[in-house]
């Protein structure tokens, strides 16, 4: 890791309108200075991208594979120089860095791959006499420039599920990383150049939201990807003119244990799943419907894995729950649970706060109305709730402003099958929690979470257009 870290836009180290430090959200010490750019600075880089698009776009699928293949290697080779910035920079425990990194490099390997499958298909057009004797060719071609907005809490993965896509259709991008987690993004744009990228392709701008404004509202700006808080992402589509945008917003996910489940299987999974990254993730298990029959089995089991989770220094190999990223979020997290036992909820574990450290936390019988139970909580809580009916359960799932993930642990097929076609949510996940995503499949959301989608494929048919060819045969 480099001490100071300025903008890259054309390939080219530049100085930032102001410099600011980015600091360790577990012992407050600054880990780098990052440059700043003003409005005037990001409208440069979306200039540069719109110029570089002419080269970009005529950049041949077998070249564009190459470079996010070694792109791919390149992240492998560097892995532990990146874990250890996403764990200082971001206070994620170090192992789970590790394993951001390794899919960041998957990401990219999928994106190489797709370079060189976009493919287009051949119509016949004589569907009525009116159409004669005319044949189309439909293929997909870039858009152009790409303003890519991404969040703290996957500073490598995310920004690789905006830029890999992006640069495999032959698009630019002009990148936004998150203000508190910058420095990895920065890193991976000189991986980038090493892997042979044009330097027209990528600029990366940290910036503060006024200054990135150029970012959502500029003519030349095709399509805005970006990943982070509903208030936000709502705003930014108000604003986007005629741009394409793929908002991910997050939710609350849940997950229904039903009498079948594997009861063990299920309870160790729901730890991973609420409290990893001290449940900093969109599809952080928030909420938990467990049938009647087993409820008390499923807390005996999953009461004590909670409490036993090992919090501390996020760079110790054994530490599993970390800070969170900053005070503010701790104390607003202090401030619902806090909130929710005002009105009536019972704590089964946790509730306290040190600093930006929150225990892991689980709450019962809370009211639907409370934010830990409706809003997005974003922290180490999850809140649990019985049921008797499954499709009561269900519906108790649908209740909610977001649907991004849901997740039930049954083996009964029928059950399976229900969840899926009732379930308003982007993706179902069975005998597994809400927070699993594989980085090949389309992961977006439905209501309050979002549109569009991303995964590797899916994300590329959201950054180009279809475009017809018709030829008459006239002789």
């Amino acid at each position: 890791m480099n001490s100071i870290y300025p903008l890259l836009i054309n390939g080219e180290p530049v100085a930032g309108a102001q410099i600011k430090p980015v600091i360790n959200p577990y012992d407050g010490k600054p880990v780098a200075e990052v440059h700043r750019a003003d409005a005037t600075q990001v409208t440069q880089a979306i200039l540069a991208a719109q110029n570089g698009f002419e080269n970009t776009r005529k950049l041949p699928a077998y070249k564009r594979e190459d470079i996010l293949r070694r792109t791919s290697d390149l992240i492998r080779s560097q892995s532990e120089e990146l874990a250890r910035a996403i764990c200082l920079e971001a206070g994620k425990p170090i192992r789970d860095a590790r394993g951001e990194v390794e899919r960041a490099a998957t990401t990219f390997s999928l994106a190489a791959g797709e370079a060189v499958r976009l493919h287009g298909e051949i119509l016949p057009l004589d569907v009525n006499k009116l159409a004669g004797d005319r044949l189309g060719l439909v293929r997909r071609f870039p858009l152009g420039v790409i303003s890519a907005i991404s969040p703290f809490n996957f500073p490598l993965n995310l920004v690789a599920h905006k830029v890999a896509p992006a640069l495999a259709a032959g698009n630019c991008v002009v990148l936004k990383p998150s203000s508190a987690t910058p420095i990895t993004a920065l890193m991976l744009g000189q991986i980038l150049l090493e892997a042979g990228l044009p330097k027209e392709a990528l600029h990366i701008v940290s910036c503060s939201p006024s200054a990135a404004e150029p970012l959502l509202t500029h003519p030349a700006v095709k399509m805005i990807t970006f990943t982070g808080s509903p208030a936000v992402g709502w705003g930014i589509k108000s604003r986007a003119g005629k741009a394409r945008v793929t908002l991910e917003l997050g939710g609350n996910a849940a997950a229904v244990i039903e009498p079948d489940a594997d009861l063990e299987h299920a309870a160790a999974r729901c730890v991973v799943g609420g409290y990893s990254y001290a449940g900093q993730i969109c599809i952080s298990l928030q909420r938990l419907y467990l049938h009647e029959s087993i409820a008390d089995r499923f807390l005996d089991l999953y009461t004590p894995q909670v409490q036993a989770l090992r919090v501390g220094d996020p760079s110790d190999e054994s530490t599993q729950l970390g800070p969170m990223i900053t005070e503010e979020a701790a104390i607003q997290t202090e401030t619902w649970v806090r909130q929710a036992l005002n009105a009536g909820a019972k704590l089964l574990t946790g509730g306290v706060r040190r600093g930006q450290f929150y225990e892991p936390t689980i709450l019962a019988e809370t009211p639907s109305d409370q934010p830990v139970t409706c809003q997005e909580v974003f922290a180490p809580v999850t809140v649990v709730y019985r049921y008797s009916d499954y499709g009561q359960a269900l519906q108790a799932v649908n209740d909610s402003d977001f649907g991004l993930q849901a997740a039930v642990f049954t083996q009964n097929l029928n059950k399976i099958m229900t969840a899926f076609n009732r379930l308003e949510v982007g993706g179902v996940i069975v005998n597994d929690v809400p927070t699993f995503r594989a980085d090949n499949y389309p992961y977006g959301g439905v209501k309050a979470s979002g549109m569009g989608r991303e995964g590797v494929r899916y994300a590329i048919e959201e950054m180009t257009e279809l475009r017809t060819l018709v030829v008459h045969n006239s002789r």
